[in-house]
């Protein structure tokens, strides 16, 4: 079954296919895209704005001081550790210039994940910020790391700002914690010596590793996917179609070039963000606004305040804290016409108070780690159709299988399978997980239930593993996610299956209610009005918050293995 299965079209100015080979490698698509928009904005950080010209410069510094003042070879992994703020574009293209692969690190593990990825990965250079120095001095002599870099929140900012703001984290706000290592270099220091030095510009091989992205260890050890410079290009340019959907207002793309700004608050370490704006947005020479902390919802508002943005990458989480923020309502939404979900399922309720609020829809994306990410994307303005992911991304095959591999037939459910120049070469150092993944060798198999309708749109039922078994009944706890989350006075909700005596496994419900006066009872009440009997769950809890990923995934995993614990 190929992409082009569904019988309806693709919205005006979508194609069907792209060519993955279009660009060599990653280094390529920078080098042009820097150059042809100059002078336009890319990154605002700490309330600086940096043009394409800027990171061009600075990246070639960085470039060259990897080259010429330390040991790195092309193909050496380079680990970064830091938020979103403009050094890590910097270092990220600095590292690809030089030829060497990309380690993106997540800023808020704790020493434990931090030394498994860096002894997995092989990394031998980390980039941080000195948030986490106290982490990585305890962590570096267990790891096979040589050589040190370490940024300050405001280091690109100028001076005075750079010390006020530097000042204000370290000593007012205690964000700094003490640490010891001498041996890290300044990254304002690694600019200025690489600026003496002209770049020697790589150009890896297509089927060479660009980025180690590890996925999230929500399924055990994390394991490091190894995404090609041809993975990354080919999603690249398969997002960049989608967006060039036609606007019927202007008879220009919805996603122009060089004409956007889109707000950034997811982290630029996922593969989400790192594709959305390190690779797309670079590639059409647009605008990012970076948000360091999307956790801080007043500050969050401040950083996008001034812009008229034109788009907005979120998750439903994400959303949610948005709009219970008096002041969000206040923004100018007036150029705002794109809105996209992504990382986990967007709920209804939001979608629907998202679009009152802004006026604009909010159209959901698919993908994973292991395929660059983007498997599916929603169309834009009346395409949207809310409860699916929208349409497989150009040049990508799916195919819904039973547990014996086998196809469903048409209009059942089954395991997601993709195969696409997306799709990650394999894990790295482990060719038997890389086996277990790969249906007949070739499709990737994503471990989520999926149908797809009529028109070819594709739902996600859920995370096989999080299936709920009710008396032989099949319940999907996104299903009933859905439907609480409309209940007024539900903040989050998530659902998992524990053991029962008489059913096998009954549902079991958390709630982190943003009304206090809600009750027990009230949720009852609700699930049976609009829950077949079987689906309504057996038990209740109510909490202050709820176990999530730092990109607002809620983990189901640890609410399960609590309960088992506690059982």
């Amino acid at each position: 079954m190929d992409a082009n299965f569904w019988s309806g079209k693709r919205p005006p100015g979508v194609v069907d296919t792209i060519n993955p080979d279009e660009f060599k490698n990653v280094v390529e698509v920078l080098e042009t895209s820097v150059k042809k928009y100059a002078d336009r904005p890319a990154f605002t950080s700490v309330f600086k704005t940096f043009t394409w010209g800027d990171i061009d410069r600075l990246s070639a510094d960085f470039a060259a001081y990897l080259q010429n003042h330390t040991n790195l070879q092309p193909g050496d992994r380079v680990a970064i550790q830091m938020p979103n703020i403009v050094q890590f574009p910097i270092a990220a293209y600095g590292a690809l210039r030089a030829g060497m692969v990309l380690v993106n690190t997540n800023p808020l593990y704790t020493v434990r994940e931090m030394k498994h990825q860096f002894n997995d990965s092989g990394a031998k250079a980390l980039i941080f910020m000195d948030t986490f120095g106290d982490k990585v001095q305890q962590v570096l002599p267990e790891t096979g790391i040589e050589h040190l870099i370490v940024t300050s929140l405001a280091d690109m900012r100028e001076a005075p700002k750079r010390w006020l703001i530097n000042g204000a984290v370290k000593h007012i706000k205690k964000m700094v914690p003490e640490f010891n290592l001498p041996q890290a270099v300044k990254f304002r220091s690694a600019l200025k010596q690489g600026a003496k030095h002209q770049m020697k510009v790589a150009s890896p091989n297509s089927d060479d590793v660009a980025v180690l992205q590890y996925t999230g260890g929500t399924t055990g050890v994390a394991k490091g996917a190894m995404l090609t410079h041809r993975n990354l290009v080919a999603n690249m340019l398969q997002v960049r179609a989608s967006l060039q959907q036609e606007n019927p207002e202007t008879g220009r793309p919805f996603m122009d070039v060089g004409n956007e700004t889109i707000i950034a608050p997811l982290p630029l370490y996922h593969i989400y963000a790192f594709t959305c704006h390190c690779m797309c947005m670079m590639s059409l020479g647009n605008h990012s606004v970076l948000v360091a902390n999307p956790r801080d919802p007043a500050m969050f508002i401040k950083i996008i305040k001034p812009f008229q943005f034109t788009a907005f990458a979120g998750l439903n989480t994400l959303f949610v804290s948005l709009m219970h923020d008096p002041e969000f309502k206040n923004l100018d939404f007036s150029k705002l016409k794109m809105t996209l979900s992504g990382g986990t399922a967007l709920v209804r309720a939001t979608a629907e108070k998202w679009k009152e609020m802004t006026g604009c829809d909010i159209g959901e994306g698919y993908g994973m780690t292991e395929t660059s990410p983007a498997v599916c994307l929603s169309p834009v303005g009346d395409y949207i159709k809310h409860g699916t992911v929208g349409l497989p991304v150009a040049s990508t095959e799916i195919r819904l299988v039973d547990d014996d591999g086998q196809d469903v037939a048409e209009g059942e459910r089954g395991e997601l399978c993709v195969r696409g120049p997306q799709v990650m070469k394999g894990y790295w150092k482990r060719p038997e997980a890389t086996a277990e993944t790969f249906l007949d060798g070739e499709w990737l198999k994503t471990g989520d239930v999926a149908q797809i309708d009529e028109a070819g749109y594709i739902s996600i039922v859920d995370r096989k593993k999080d299936m709920i078994l009710v008396s032989g009944f099949n319940v999907y706890p996104n299903e009933i996610e859905d439907v609480v989350a409309k209940l007024p006075g539900v903040e989050h909700a998530a659902a998992i299956g524990i053991p029962d005596e008489k059913s096998g496994e009954a549902v079991k419900l958390f709630i982190v209610p943003d009304d206090k006066s809600l009750t027990v009872d009230q949720v009852k009440a609700y699930c049976r009005e609009n829950l077949a009997g079987y689906k309504i769950p057996k038990h209740y809890e109510f909490r202050e918050e709820l176990p999530m990923t730092n990109v607002g995934k809620i983990l189901r995993r640890e609410l399960r293995d609590a309960e088992l614990a506690s059982n």
